[in-house]
């Protein structure tokens, strides 16, 4: 089941765009989990020039789902999200689909992670020369290289933390400047 927390930045949002952004993005519970409840949040921005973006962000136990896109039309932006998002969803059930059949994995889907992860932006602040104007705290999740990779150009991101499963201790994996992925592993 999805809730959806909808705000705008120099648009107001109406009732009809909230009940247009709510049908469409609806359609995404047919790939989760029906007892679970999700948080969509969703921001929808108006810019000067007759532009209009919208963003969303669906975290899932396995999975954030991060989604935007930009038109002159605020319900294709909808539209164009939506189909996005599918597309992120079902690549990444294929792929642990494929992985769990290749490991022997069974009831993969049961597995329950608690989702803790949480975003906060902090106004800016100088620390020792430097302007922090964002701070995100993350939980990490325990998966493999290869799923962090996935996770990481779902998202768009150079980088991407992640708990190693297998040793339990943060890493990171980032695209190169040639294109290829490299995993920075941290010691116990």
């Amino acid at each position: 089941m999805l809730e959806f927390k909808v705000r705008g930045e120099n648009i107001e949002v109406t009732d009809a765009m909230t009940e247009y952004i709510e049908k469409r993005l609806s359609r995404l519970e047919r790939y989760l989990n029906d007892d679970a409840k999700y948080v969509a949040h969703v921001n929808v921005r108006s810019y000067k020039e007759g532009t209009f973006k919208t963003e969303v962000t669906i975290q899932l136990p396995y999975l954030l789902l991060r989604a935007e896109d930009t038109q002159s039309d605020m319900y294709q932006t909808v539209d164009f999200v939506s189909e996005k998002l599918e597309r992120q969803i079902r690549k990444y059930k294929t792929k642990v689909n494929r992985k769990s059949r290749e490991k022997g994995y069974k009831g993969i889907e049961q597995l329950d992670f608690a989702v803790e992860e949480q975003v906060e932006e902090a106004e800016a602040e100088e620390a020792a020369g430097l302007d922090i104007v964002r701070t995100k705290h993350v939980a990490l999740k325990p998966m493999d290289a290869e799923e962090a990779v996935l996770q990481m150009e779902l998202l768009g991101h150079e980088f991407f933390i992640f708990q190693d499963a297998e040793t339990n201790t943060p890493a990171v994996v980032y695209k190169r400047r040639d294109g290829k992925y490299a995993l920075l592993d941290t010691e116990a």
